[in-house]
């Protein structure tokens, strides 16, 4: 991940021990003090293996100002689960204030220290340094990522102390501040899981798990750490339309320090007394959460014991929790689709896709209406097309003998680039649109796909026109590209609706933020994991791309997408064992893992998923 630094003169290399037995590395900072303003880089933790834990040194007997600014910030970067020994750089004041949980500042590279030329050495022979650098996200005290810009600078101040003379940070920086190498090395994403609270009463046939990613610190007890974060509930982001099913004030006893699977893969979790009068269905959607948020852990948690009040609450397997919530990584497509050189719709299986495509049955696989674009409910029972002059939205059945009827939406907008955008269906079976007529965009769902359309509130201060549309199996989340003027970027929303008694409910789409902060522009886009899109994109200046983003803005750790030219539309399946699928200037072609894009047919378009 390569080190990060500033420009400046280099300093002698950093002093380091390694223990092979324990696996432990022992780092600290050497410098020399400046004597002007002038710029210094803070050089990162070289690059280390995953299973190598690394441990910074504490300040030596006599060290100068500079060499405890940089052994504090490289102390930052190390795996003490408390930042024990950054701490022995602070005074004891302090140490006993600062508090590093609170959030986490990432930067393009490692802070640059200057010394506080303004301040100057104040009459008591103190200093004052400034910490500098360009801002690229911050990692709150809830583990949640957002993006960043701007400039970084923060102050930290030293003082001698009068009976050891020996300097130590009175004034600290705010939390912690790392460079981005750093940050990739030292925290990892991971998704905990609530259920969506959001549907109308009865209208969902099954609970909704809903992926809240969160960064945690992953050489420092990331399990115990992610137990306790989903205790705690969803980030404030989400919270609005995802419950637990932990009760109000439920942690782990306090006697627990560390939870660690048995050798059957088996995870002890003990609760406090909260937890004690929860009823059996209650336990299993806790017990549930669990196993979807630690089944990406190694080793992995296939069994989830919960306690509480001295007893045993609950028990469930992995098997249990898929009867308690549906998840969308989970849920295996049977079929990909797409619309042929006949202008209907076929489909060929998920799975392998190594036969001729099929009609689907049903009449948008007759041919009767010529179709531009396409949609399947996630049970793949009914399907939407829009036809081919992008003016009329059709829904029909996947059954044989069905009739399409009359189009159950109509936009007016002068081209087909200005009309109906591709279809989107959610978890509860609502079809979702953009009509991107300039004239009057808007943002309409069909409950149950049919009926009289309902617009959908969009934040007021939401600038450009949405030009595709595509929601979570969540049915919490949605992924909208706004275009605007010559640039277009991807942006997540929550999806929240107030039912009315005896009347249709309102639907909005609140908090859009976005997920690709770097690409100007978004050409196409789908979901491919429960908190991760596929995107194609071009950065300034740069060529189309195809890559991953996390939902909050981050870049996950899996490798991009085999280089594929000319992508004009892209799909993926939540459930990441399909492979994806994209229409280029060779046709629709696939990427089954560990491999380079096949060909499908060279005279298909629209290819989608279910969903």
């Amino acid at each position: 991940m390569g080190a990060d630094r500033e420009g400046g003169a280099r300093r002698r290399p950093v002093r380091a021990v390694a223990y092979a037995a324990c696996g432990a590395v022992l780092l600290t900072g050497c410098a020399s003090m400046p004597d002007s303003g002038d710029l210094r880089g803070v050089e990162s933790t070289p690059r280390q293996d995953t299973q190598v834990r690394v441990f910074a040194m504490p300040p030596r007997e006599g060290a100068q100002q500079s060499e405890i600014v940089q052994g504090f910030l490289e102390a930052l970067t190390s795996d003490d689960p408390d930042y024990e020994t950054a701490r022995k750089y602070l005074t004891a004041e302090a140490s006993r204030n600062w508090q590093p949980e609170r959030s986490t500042t990432v930067l393009a590279d490692g802070p640059s220290m200057r010394v506080d030329v303004a301040a100057g050495v104040d009459d008591s022979g103190d200093f004052s340094y400034t910490l500098t650098g360009a801002k690229v996200a911050t990692v709150d005290a809830q583990g949640a990522y957002s993006p960043a810009e701007g400039n970084y600078a923060e102050s930290l101040h030293l003082t001698r102390d009068k009976k050891s003379e020996q300097w130590r940070i009175d004034v600290p920086p705010r939390g912690v501040v790392v460079g981005r190498s750093d940050f990739q090395r030292n925290y990892m994403s991971v998704d905990k899981y609530y259920f969506a609270s959001n549907t109308v009463a009865g209208t969902s046939p099954a609970t909704a798990a809903v992926a809240d990613p969160v960064y945690v610190r992953r050489s420092v007890d990331p399990m115990t750490h992610m137990v306790r974060s989903l205790v705690s509930g969803p980030t404030s982001w989400l919270r609005h339309v995802a419950r637990s099913s932990f009760p109000t004030g439920t942690a782990l006893k306090k006697d627990v320090s560390a939870l660690t699977p048995d050798d059957q893969n088996r995870l002890t979790v003990p609760l406090n007394d909260k937890a004690a009068r929860i009823s059996a269905a209650k336990c299993n959607e806790m017990a549930a959460q669990l196993l979807f948020t630690l089944q990406n852990f190694s080793p992995a948690v296939d069994e989830v014991d919960l306690q509480a009040g001295g007893r045993q609450l609950c028990s469930l397997t992995e098997v249990g929790a898929e009867g308690v919530a549906r998840r969308g990584s989970a849920e295996p497509a049977e079929y990909l689709y797409f619309v042929d050189s006949e202008h209907r719709l076929v489909r060929i299986a998920a799975a392998t896709g190594d036969r001729a495509p099929d009609p689907v049955p049903g009449p948008l696989g007759e041919g009767n209406t010529d179709l531009q674009s396409v949609a399947v409910s996630r049970d793949e029972d009914m399907a939407a097309g829009v036809g081919i002059d992008g003016k009329a939205l059709y829904v029909g059945s996947l059954a044989s003998g069905g009739s399409l009827g009359d189009p159950v939406l109509r936009s007016v907008g002068k081209t087909a680039q200005e009309r109906l955008s591709t279809p989107s269906w959610d978890a509860q079976g609502d079809l979702w649109v953009a009509d991107r007529d300039p004239e009057n965009p808007r943002l309409l769902v069909l409950e149950k796909g049919a009926g009289e359309p309902l617009e959908v509130k969009t934040p007021a201060g939401l600038d450009g026109r949405i030009k595709s549309v595509r929601v979570a199996a969540d049915g919490v989340r949605i992924a909208l590209v706004v275009e605007q003027d010559d640039k277009s970027a991807l942006l997540i929303g929550r999806i929240e609706r107030e039912g009315k008694a005896g009347g249709r409910p309102t639907v909005s789409v609140l908090a859009l933020r976005s997920a690709t902060p770097v690409l100007e522009e978004v050409s196409a886009m789908s979901w491919a994991g429960d908190s991760r899109l596929v995107v194609v994109g071009r950065e300034q200046g740069g060529v189309q791309t195809i890559r991953y983003v996390q939902v909050d803005g981050s870049t996950p750790e899996a490798p991009a997408p085999a280089a594929l030219t000319g992508v004009k539309e892209i799909a993926a399946a939540e459930d990441d064992r399909m492979p994806l699928v994209a229409y280029s200037e060779d046709g629709i072609v696939r990427l089954p893992a560990g491999t380079q894009w096949k060909k499908v047919v060279t005279d298909g378009t629209a290819p989608v998923y279910p969903g």
